[in-house]
Formats: structure tokens, C-alpha cells, sequence
């Protein structure tokens, strides 16, 4: 027999309980039509986050991004699962019941605020309400059901070492053979969880627009949590997420930015009034921390294939109010529009395969395949090969890719300065002295998730000896 009602639960307090249910449902829902739109037309996710997720509170925000970031993660693990419960290719299921059984099972096993019958019930409704995903309802609730009941064992370790951190930690099989080749088993374990952790929240201060006390001031008064700082003045880390919709943020205060991001323009330290070429300026973090550090009186040319990446830059570069940046659209891997010799610094951040920052990408563990570190190497010596045309005698280029490839590091490092003698590693660059531990004896910068918290950079600077 059922007890009866409390005074309490009345209408008015069912009405508020279904309020707060279809809230969360609707959450979901957008969880959902983000996962399918990274999954069916490759989308990113932090792109589809960050314009899907405004009109929501600050914790469907956070719900939304962490069913998001987790179910992309750790697919590999689900979908093995996923495959042992249904006893299927999970190929022949219907595309959105699948995304709505890893988003339940993803919320089961790594969301341990969320009650297994709240999974099971937004997870069925979501299906019901799916035009696509109705017919398989039943599935879905029978799926994960059982999933709420029971844990499936992780194969075998010993037999197939590979085979076992592939799925306990979610990534490609021939990733995680690269990362042990790369790293070493031990390394490559522990970067792989570090993985699958979600990033801290960093900002870049614009000092340009006041002290870094005078700008953190305004931020406490706008909201934010705020950890602590790190290496350098205008890092800061918060508790909790950047407030977009903030007096601070349309004043153009701070940028979202990684540290590793912000230790690559530092690297490049440019002396007030240079001229500077960003290479790859697109979507504009690298180039505006150069305006802010070499001053209203250098110039800086932001370059980029991508128009709409440059228009971002622009939008970028207005709301800090940095007045010293000119856009240029060129493909920095073909023929330059610049003269020979004709800037003190060039910035080349070079497109890559992204295998640094997984965390905040989960989606390209799943995209990345193996012959593409070796197939990017190629456009990068091509920008870099082009950089050392434009850079004029003591000048200096900075180098950077945000993966841990070395194919697309020290391997394309190398191979520039074996055809090019007039170049060689400065292997004091100043920032060394901010941050020792990120630097070996060649002078490459490595960072890693894994080690400090950072996402997975190579950075580099070269000087041009004098002629």
C-alpha cells in the first residue's frame, strides 16, 4: 500500500516537481541534439555548447556540458559495454536511441549525483518524445535497466594489454599504441586518464584595460570564483565557469584562454613597436595576447585561411579594444602576400590534429587517424618554411602545435633546420625562467594533461642568426 501524500505534495508542489523534471528533460534534450550533431555532421561540441547552452541556469549549463563532454569521452567504453548488454553491432541501432542510451549510461557510470531511476526515466522519455527514436522506447528502458543493475568486467588486461586501456580509458587502439610508443606504458596510462578529466576553467586578463588587481576586482564584483593565478600576470583559474553574460566580459576584461594558448604567445615575447605576423591567427586568442604584449604601438597582420575564423579574430580583437591588429585571409602554407624580411616576429601556431587538448575535444580521439600526424607534418614545414622567408635577420619565429605528436613537433623542427642553417633553437627563451619544468635541454616546450594539468602543447623558439 502506498503512503498517502504529505500536505506538502499537494498540487502546487506537483506542479513545481514537474516544473523541475521538465527542466532537466529539457537539458537532455539538448545534450542530445548536440551529441547527435557532433556525431552525424561532425560537429565540435565546444562550438555547439557554447551557442546552445546560453539561455540555461548555471547548473543545466554545467549538467549539459558534463553529459556532453563525458558521453564523447568515453564512447568507447559505452559502446563496448553498450555492445555486451544488447548483443548487437551496434551499428543496426537506431542512431538516436544509441546517443540516448550513451548519454544514460554515461550519466550511470561517471555522474554520481544522478539517481539510476532518474537516468532510466529521462532516458525512456527522451526516446518517447523523439520522433526517430519512439519505436525503440521499450529497448532503451529494457538497456538501461539492466545497465543500472549490473557493472560488466573490463576484459582481460594481461592478453591484450592494448586492448584492455583502449576501452578502461576510451580511446582509439591505435592512439593508445602511439601514446605507449610516445611515452612509455606508465606515461602513456596516466595521460590517458588525465583525458578523460575535465579542463579547468582559465581566462587570459587583458591588461591592457588595467591592473590585473583592478581587473580581478571587477570580476569578483561580476561573480566569478576565482582559484588562483598561475605562471604568468594574466593567467587566472577559476572555480566554476567564465560569466559570458558579464559587465566584465562586454568590457572586454579577460578571454578564455588555456594556459598552454597563453604560454606560446609569451614564448614568442615581443619588444614594444615590433612588426608581427600571426600565421594561423584564427579565432584570435594568440594574436590579441601579442597586440596586448608588444603594446599600442606595434602592428601586428593576423593571417588565416578561414574567413569566418578571421571575422572571430576581428570581433575579438574589438571587444578587448586592441587597435594595433590588421586581418589579412592567406594561406600560410602556399606563396605569402608579404615582402621578404619583413617582420621582427611570426607567430606559427600551425593547424594540427589536436591530440593535446582532448579534454576539451573529446570528439577527435574519434576522428584523428593514424596517417594523420605524418600528413599534417607536411603543412606545417611548408608554414614554417614560409615563415623563415618573411623574418628579417635576429628575428625570431615561434613554432607551436597543440598535440603531442612528435611528427608534428620536433620532427618538423628538425627537419627545418636541416635545410635551413641560418636558423637555430634559442634555448633560453625568457619564459623559461617562469616555467623551468615545461622546457627540455634542446629548448622544446612540452606540456601534457597529465603533468601539471595543461593541455598537450610543443612550442619552440627559433632565431634567425644575423647575416
Amino acid at each position: 500500500m502506498r503512503p498517502p501524500l504529505k500536505r506538502s505534495q499537494g498540487p502546487a508542489a506537483t506542479t513545481a516537481a514537474a516544473s523541475i523534471a521538465d527542466a532537466g528533460l529539457r537539458a537532455r534534450r539538448i545534450a542530445l541534439e548536440i551529441l547527435l550533431e557532433v556525431e552525424q555532421r561532425n560537429g565540435y561540441a565546444d562550438a555547439l555548447l557554447g551557442a546552445r547552452i546560453v539561455a540555461l541556469g548555471m547548473s543545466d549549463r554545467r549538467l549539459v556540458t558534463r553529459i556532453v563532454l563525458g558521453t564523447l569521452a568515453w564512447r568507447g567504453r559505452l559502446d563496448y559495454e553498450l555492445a555486451k548488454i544488447t548483443g548487437r553491432d551496434l551499428a543496426e541501432i537506431q542512431p538516436e536511441a544509441l546517443e540516448i542510451m550513451r548519454m544514460a549510461l554515461s550519466q550511470l557510470r561517471f555522474l554520481d549525483r544522478i539517481p539510476p531511476h532518474a537516468v532510466v526515466s529521462t532516458a525512456v522519455e527522451l526516446a518517447k518524445r523523439n520522433a526517430r527514436s519512439r519505436v525503440a522506447a521499450g529497448f532503451v528502458n529494457a538497456v538501461i535497466r539492466r545497465a543500472a543493475r549490473e557493472n560488466l568486467p573490463l576484459p582481460e588486461r594481461r592478453s591484450d594489454p592494448a586492448r584492455y586501456l583502449s576501452i578502461a580509458y576510451s580511446h582509439p587502439r591505435w592512439l593508445v599504441e602511439r601514446f605507449c610508443e610516445w611515452f612509455g606504458a606508465e606515461d602513456a596510462e596516466r595521460l590517458m586518464a588525465a583525458n578523460n578529466e575535465a579542463a579547468a576553467n582559465v581566462i587570459r586578463l587583458n591588461l591592457a584595460r588595467g591592473s590585473r588587481a583592478g581587473i580581478i576586482e571587477r570580476l569578483a564584483n561580476d561573480g566569478f570564483q576565482i582559484r588562483g593565478g598561475s605562471r604568468v600576470p594574466e593567467t587566472i583559474v577559476l572555480d566554476g565557469a567564465a560569466r559570458f553574460d558579464s559587465e566584465s566580459y562586454r568590457a572586454g576584461l579577460f578571454v578564455a584562454q588555456s594556459e598552454a594558448s597563453q604560454l606560446v604567445a609569451r614564448m614568442l615575447a615581443p619588444r614594444a613597436g615590433a612588426i608581427i605576423v600571426d600565421l594561423a591567427a584564427a579565432p584570435g586568442g594568440k594574436a590579441t595576447h601579442l597586440a596586448e604584449l608588444a603594446g599600442p604601438d606595434a602592428r601586428l597582420i593576423a593571417a588565416d585561411r578561414n574567413h569566418a575564423g578571421l571575422r572571430s579574430a576581428r570581433d575579438l580583437a574589438r571587444r578587448l579594444r586592441h587597435r594595433n591588429l590588421e586581418f589579412v585571409r592567406a594561406d600560410s602554407s602556399a606563396a605569402l602576400p608579404f615582402r621578404p624580411a619583413c617582420s621582427d616576429y611570426v607567430l606559427v601556431d600551425a593547424p594540427c590534429t589536436g591530440l593535446g587538448t582532448l579534454r576539451e575535444h573529446p570528439e577527435i580521439r574519434w576522428r584523428v587517424r593514424p596517417d594523420d600526424p605524418a600528413r599534417m607534418a607536411k603543412v606545417q614545414s611548408r608554414m614554417l618554411a614560409n615563415a623563415a622567408r618573411i623574418i628579417r635577420p635576429r628575428g625570431v619565429i615561434v613554432y607551436s602545435v597543440c598535440s603531442l605528436a612528435p611528427d608534428e613537433g620536433e620532427q618538423v623542427v628538425r627537419k627545418f633546420l636541416s635545410t635551413h642553417a641560418q636558423f637555430e633553437i634559442d634555448r633560453a627563451p625568457s619564459i623559461r625562467t617562469e616555467a623551468p619544468d615545461l622546457f627540455d635541454a634542446e629548448g622544446f616546450m612540452h606540456t601534457r594533461p597529465d603533468r601539471g594539468g595543461l593541455d598537450g602543447f610543443f612550442a619552440v623558439r627559433i632565431v634567425k642568426k644575423p647575416t
